[in-house]
């Protein structure tokens, strides 16, 4: 039951991302419904491989390049999911944080703290 409400939240999140950013757009909610779908598999399955792999590259750079990873697999489900569109790269870097931060403000409000 856990695992369904972290998905709404986090299709609640990606709908509510075009309000704040004019670079996002989301046609429905079944587009995000989707899309939180995707980028939950993504960030899953591919993330670990790819910070493995570039973990020279997140030292030298004292973690920053985790931000470019994150909008990577962003901007990568925009372009797998129709209805989903992210205007360029910087726009998915940038996308990314805002996602997190209203994805963890929703999951602390709405899910227990067991």
């Amino acid at each position: 039951m856990r695992l369904l409400i972290t998905w709404f939240i986090n299709a609640a999140a990606l709908f509510a991302l075009p309000y704040l950013m004019h670079s996002v757009s989301v046609d429905s909610i079944g587009t995000a419904l989707i899309a939180a779908l995707v980028l939950g598999l993504v960030n899953t399955l591919i993330r670990p491989l790819l910070l493995l792999l570039t973990l020279p590259v997140t030292f030298l750079t004292l973690g920053l390049f985790i931000f470019v990873i994150n909008g990577l697999m962003f901007w990568g489900v925009a372009q797998i999911i129709g209805g989903f569109h992210v205007a360029g790269f910087g726009s998915a870097i940038l996308a990314a944080v805002v996602y997190s931060i209203i994805s963890w403000a929703l999951s602390s409000l709405i899910l227990d703290k067991k």
